[in-house]
C-alpha cells in the first residue's frame, strides 16, 4: 500500500497487525569511518560497542579536509571503495562524520544507496525518480543498501546520540507524535497528509494535528515534522529515546550552512534521527518525509534507517541523519 491519495485506508494501517520481513539488525550494518578525522574514529568506537556491531562490519575510508560537498568524480572512487568491502548479508551503512553530506545536488546517502543521479542536477527544481525503498515491505539489499549519516562534530553529543538509539523499552512509554500545520504555505504541503489526531493503544501513542508555527513546552516527543525555514522552541521540548523529527523547507540537509536552520539542531536538541535537503527540491512533498507512511513503519517496529528511507518518494536531495539502528517500537 503507497500512502498518496489513500490517506485514510493508511491511517487504519498504522494500528493493523501486518507480515513485515526482520528488521535491519546491527550484524547487518557496515560503519564506515574517515580515518583522516579523528571524531571519526572515536564516534565509530562509541558506536559499535554501544550497538555490538561486528568489528569486521567496519569499514575504513580517507577524506582529506572533510569538504562539504564532493564532485562526482571524487566521490566515484570512495562509493567503490565502500561497496568492495561490504560483506555478504549487509542490508544497511552508517556513514560516520557530517561533512561531507552532499555529491554536487545529491546528498551523500541518496548517492552511496542509489548511484549519482545526474539528471537531477539538471534539473534540481524539477521531479525526482521513485526510490525503490519507498512505501515497501522491506528494504536494504545488495542493490540498494540504506545509508544514513551520524554527525560527528562533538564526541560528547555523537554519544548521547547513541545512548538514545541504543534504548529498548520493554514497554514504549507514552509519547506523542506531534504534526504542525503552519502558517508558512510553501513549507505546509504535507498537510494534507498527517495522521489525523487518535491514539495508537499498542504503542502508547497519541497523535497530535495541531494547527500552529511553534510547539512550546512538550515533554513526550517521538515524532515532530513541520514546514518552516526555522523551527523555534526546540530547547523547551524533550524528545524521547528514539524520536524522529524533520521540517520542510530547502536547505534543513545543508548542514553547516546558515541560510536556513540546519537538520543537525534537531538531533542536538535530542532528536534520534531526521532529514533535509543538500540542495532546492522546490517544495515537492515527495522529496521529504511522507508522515503517515513515515509513522506508520516506525510504529510497526523498522529502524530509524528503514522508516525514513521508506517514507520519501524521491530521496535524490535528501540527507538522513541520526542512529539508523533506533526502533523504539521494535518487538
Amino acid at each position: 500500500m503507497r500512502c498518496f491519495s489513500y490517506i485514510f485506508i493508511c491511517l487504519a494501517l498504522l494500528a493493523a497487525p501486518a507480515a513485515r520481513a526482520a528488521r535491519i539488525a546491527a550484524a547487518e550494518l557496515a560503519v564506515v569511518v574517515n580515518d583522516d578525522e579523528p571524531n571519526s574514529v572515536a564516534i565509530a568506537a562509541l558506536y559499535r560497542q554501544a550497538h555490538d556491531v561486528p568489528e569486521k562490519n567496519i569499514i575504513h575510508v580517507r577524506i582529506p579536509g572533510s569538504p562539504r560537498r564532493l564532485s562526482e568524480a571524487e566521490f566515484a572512487p570512495l562509493r567503490q571503495q565502500v561497496l568492495s568491502q561490504l560483506a555478504p548479508g549487509i542490508r544497511a551503512v552508517l556513514m560516520v562524520w557530517t561533512a561531507p553530506y552532499a555529491v554536487e545536488c545529491n546528498s551523500i546517502t541518496s548517492a552511496l544507496t542509489l548511484g549519482f543521479d545526474a539528471a537531477q542536477c539538471r534539473a534540481p527544481c524539477g521531479p525526482g525518480k521513485v526510490g525503490p525503498a519507498f512505501d515497501a515491505a522491506t528494504a536494504g539489499d545488495a542493490n540498494a543498501r540504506l545509508s544514513m549519516l551520524m554527525p560527528s562534530g562533538s564526541v560528547e553529543q555523537a554519544r548521547a546520540l547513541i545512548a538514545r538509539g541504543a534504548t529498548r523499552y520493554f514497554r514504549p512509554p507514552p509519547a506523542s507524535a506531534y504534526y504542525l500545520s503552519t502558517s508558512d504555505r510553501a513549507r505546509n504541503v504535507r498537510a494534507p497528509y498527517f495522521p489525523r489526531s487518535g491514539r495508537l493503544p499498542a504503542q502508547e501513542l497519541t497523535i497530535r494535528n495541531l494547527s500552529a508555527d511553534v510547539l512550546e513546552g512538550a515533554q513526550d516527543v517521538m515524532v515532530y515534522q513541520t514546514g518552516l525555514a526555522r523551527v523555534d522552541k526546540l530547547d523547551t521540548l524533550r524528545f524521547l529515546p528514539g524520536a524522529l523529527a524533520d521540517h520542510l523547507t530547502s536547505a534543513g540537509g545543508d548542514l553547516l550552512g546558515n541560510f536556513q536552520m540546519s537538520s543537525l539542531r534537531w538531533l542536538e536538541a535530542g532528536a534520534t534521527a531526521s532529514y533535509g535537503s543538500v540542495s532546492e527540491p522546490c517544495n515537492y512533498w515527495q522529496k521529504f518525509p511522507q508522515p503517515t507512511v513515515l509513522l506508520k513503519h516506525y510504529a510497526r517496529g523498522d529502524t530509524a534507517v528503514e522508516a525514513y528511507w521508506k517514507s520519501v518518494a524521491w530521496p535524490t536531495q535528501g540527507v538522513f541523519i541520526g542512529d539508523p539502528l533506533a526502533a523504539p517500537y521494535a518487538r
